[in-house]
């Protein structure tokens, strides 16, 4: 089981990218997807969470800016960010609970990274 991640680069401030990540590999079941993002000299934080069901919940800083989605046909997450800041210049990783068989317990696998940075 693999992620991976797409779509980073270099972006004006108040663009609007969009970060895909993949589900590659035979799987049972994802449940939570995640992006997560650290920037130079910081650690990683939380940016966007997407359960199974849907549900949604975001870092402050990115709230009102950022919408994370998903399709589970695709085994696929995405993040499209809105507004950016210079500040929001990092490396994005997707992440993922991910029962990989039948009667194995779901484990978080992380993807590569992809790197966006945002000129002011």
């Amino acid at each position: 089981v693999q992620l991976q991640a797409s779509g980073g680069g270099l972006v004006q401030a108040g663009g609007s990218p969009r970060l895909s990540c993949t589900v590659l590999g035979r799987i049972v079941s994802i449940f939570d997807m995640r992006w997560h993002r650290q920037a130079p000299g910081k650690q990683r934080q939380l940016v966007a969470r997407i359960t199974s069901g849907g549900s949604v919940t975001y870092a402050d800083s990115v709230k009102g800016r950022f919408s994370i989605s998903r399709d589970n046909a695709k085994k696929a997450v995405y993040l499209q960010m809105g507004d950016l800041k210079p500040e929001d210049t990092a490396v994005y990783y997707c992440n993922a609970e991910i029962q990989a068989s039948a009667g194995s317990g779901a484990m978080s696998y992380w993807g590569q990274g992809t790197l966006v940075t945002v000129s002011s």
